[in-house]
């Protein structure tokens, strides 16, 4: 499921509503650029409710990932994960460390770094495989061109790319790609060990009051799709 649509001439939000199964005024929420209703540009990318990333504290797993089967939390893993995985430029989970605590919105204003790997253009509450993206960019695991902000774009890439392998989540490291489906479409993370026997995660999740993300580390029942190790 699409994260983000890009309109084309002859689209009304009506329109598009109706297809989305969605309403009118929950496209204007969702897309606060948009200020008059009867006003929208081809090219311009429109945010669907409902089909973005998310992450919804406490929501149970469900039957059907491809990696266990279940949601993540009902893999039960060691003590320790032992070192991360590290690219030619570094650590992605050291990487990503550096940036907890921070809103989308404000890391991507940053000149350097991930923040600046970042694209601008993504809205605030889809920013999770952009995140990704830039902090694998920065550790050196994948090139400008394989930076992707939708989770199955990314998911695919890795697919291609020899240097990166599918695993199970109990042989995980710090820094993995791990790829979820959520209730709303799907959502992407980096392993960040395991706590108690279970795994955490960290990345740039939906936990702002507005619904917009930040970048946090916590665990999550999600059922996953893909866990991607870098083993170049």
């Amino acid at each position: 499921m699409s994260s983000s649509y890009r309109i084309k001439s002859g689209d009304t939000l009506s329109h598009l509503a109706q297809r989305y199964n969605t309403s009118v005024s929950a496209l204007m929420k969702a897309n606060p650029q948009i200020k008059n209703a009867d006003l929208i540009y081809a090219g311009k990318t429109l945010n669907i409710p409902g089909s973005r990333d998310s992450f919804e504290p406490g929501s149970s797993g469900r039957p059907g990932g491809a990696t266990g089967g279940s949601g993540a939390q009902d893999v039960q893993g060691p003590s320790s994960s032992g070192p991360g995985t590290r690219g030619p430029k570094g650590s992605p989970f050291e990487i990503a460390q550096q940036h907890l605590g921070k809103n989308a919105g404000s890391l991507k204003l940053e000149k350097n770094g991930v923040g600046a790997d970042m694209e601008d253009w993504v809205p605030n509450n889809v920013n999770c495989a952009n995140f990704v993206s830039a902090v694998l960019e920065q550790a050196g695991q994948i090139s400008d061109s394989q930076h992707d902000n939708s989770v199955m774009g990314l998911m695919a890439k890795l697919d291609r790319d020899p240097n990166f392998k599918r695993i199970d989540l109990k042989d995980a490291k710090p820094g993995d790609v791990v790829s979820m489906k959520t209730n709303g479409g799907q959502h992407v993370v980096m392993f960040a060990g395991w706590k108690d026997g279970k795994p955490t995660f960290i990345g740039s999740n939906n936990v702002n009051p507005d619904g917009s993300q930040r970048v946090t580390i916590s665990s999550m029942n999600y059922p996953i799709m893909a866990v991607h190790q870098y083993q170049g």
